[in-house]
């Protein structure tokens, strides 16, 4: 065995122990290229010298061949996209939308789109099937129709993209309206035509409100009314001449009527005084 005697000296290490250490470093590299650690919700696609294999590996640790093979980790969790696009409404407004957008990938068909497709899936795919998806379906209602129908505009994109996108192993679970903008010159005429109907309806409230109390106040006459005929027929069946009669005795003062000739007032009292 070599020694050292001082600083200056070289060491000198035996070719056996290098040549074990060497072997040593190329056993951990090839040892750490023949392990895989695939990650719970993903699969990993086997790529063997370029070709891809319709097998693909679950989540755990797995073999692989050092340096001939390749694993490729794809995502099967749901992943959440959000796309903001510009489309026309069936009343040729136009609508900018923000949606978000919950898919997921397949696992049993993770080699064939990482195959067909590559890894960039979501840009090559999703986003312009959402993208041609909403356009259609924005089309088939006016704006004002668009703000009062998001839930059928949602099961609408979710039923469509699905219809796309399941051929490639891609299924779309949920689609949310983030929001939907209007230009600034059809949300002025939305307001001035709400304003208007604002209007409109409180005119009518009115005038509904005036042909109730005129219909009221007509109603309360017609009873007055009959009320008072009542009256007047139930006053008729009551008197008779006797109490008529009566009624003139309790009012008379006493004094007997006057009359005139045109030239002097005759009064019958005065007369019966003197003939007395």
């Amino acid at each position: 065995m070599p020694t050292i005697i001082n600083e200056k000296k070289r060491i000198n290490i035996p070719k056996k122990t290098i040549a074990i250490i060497a072997a040593a470093v190329v056993a951990l590299v090839v040892i750490a290229n023949s392990i895989v650690i695939v990650d719970a919700g993903h699969t990993g696609v086997i790529n063997t010298l370029g070709q891809v294999s319709e097998n693909v590996l679950q989540e755990g640790i797995h073999f692989k061949i050092p340096f001939a093979q390749r694993i490729i980790k794809m995502d099967n969790r749901i992943v959440k996209l959000e796309v903001q696009t510009e489309a026309f409404s069936k009343d040729l407004q136009t609508v900018d939308t923000k949606l978000a957008i919950n898919y997921r990938v397949s696992k049993d068909m993770s080699y064939a789109i990482y195959k067909n497709v590559g890894s960039d899936y979501e840009t090559v795919l999703v986003s312009p099937a959402v993208n041609e998806v909403l356009k259609a379906i924005t089309a088939k209602y006016t704006a004002e129709e668009s703000v009062a129908n998001r839930s059928l505009i949602s099961q609408g994109l979710i039923d469509e993209l699905n219809n796309k996108l399941n051929k490639n192993g891609i299924y779309v679970e949920d689609v949310n309206i983030i929001n939907f903008e209007f230009s600034e010159a059809y949300i002025a005429a939305i307001e001035e035509k709400q304003v208007a109907e604002q209007r409109l309806l409180k005119a009518k409230t009115e005038k509904e409100e005036a042909i109730v109390k005129a219909e009221a106040e007509a109603e309360t006459l017609r009873i007055q009314s009959e009320a008072q005929s009542k009256a007047n027929e139930i006053l008729g069946k009551s008197l008779n001449a006797n109490l008529i009669e009566y009624e003139k005795i309790q009012k008379w003062n006493g004094e007997l009527p006057k009359v005139t000739d045109g030239s002097a007032i005759i009064n019958f009292s005065d007369l019966l005084k003197e003939g007395n």
